[in-house]
């Protein structure tokens, strides 16, 4: 007889998604997104950090301050890096990411073709920034679902 508590899909990739997070030099918000096809098998990851060949101690991580003098011009979003580190075609896909999307990373989102996101925390909701993601991703018809 099988087991019968194994984990679901959902859980499993977005386990992925925060394994990837904790690759994050950032010390205050660790994000970690996994992409997968229709057939569930995984096709991109990325996590928060600098871009690729930009030293992590020549770069700030703080949040306060001018904003040359903070982390936010300088940080690559997980949802940017996974969809760039993707191996295939990310038409019809699922994003499974531990943090809601912002704005820019939703205009990513939706012209690679992905039209699911699966979002763990969205300790953001009611910004700006996450209205305008939503706004956009109602309107392309991406299916947003809590975990």
């Amino acid at each position: 007889m099988k087991r019968t508590d194994y984990i679901s899909w959902d859980e499993y990739f977005m386990g992925v998604a925060k394994l990837s997070a904790r690759r994050s030099k950032d010390p205050n918000t660790q994000v970690g997104a996994c992409i997968i096809n229709e057939d569930k098998r995984i096709i991109g990851i990325g996590y928060n950090g600098l871009p690729w060949g930009c030293d992590d101690d020549e770069f700030p991580w703080g949040n306060q301050g001018n904003l040359i003098e903070t982390k936010y011009p300088y940080v690559v979003h997980a949802e940017a890096n996974a969809i760039l580190n993707a191996t295939t075609s990310l038409k019809n896909a699922t994003l499974y990411v531990s943090l809601f999307p912002c704005h820019e990373c939703m205009k990513l989102i939706i012209q690679s073709g992905i039209k699911e996101i699966v979002y763990e925390d969205n300790k953001y909701e009611g910004t700006d920034s996450i209205k305008a993601s939503v706004k956009m991703a109602k309107s392309a018809g991406i299916k947003l679902r809590q975990l």
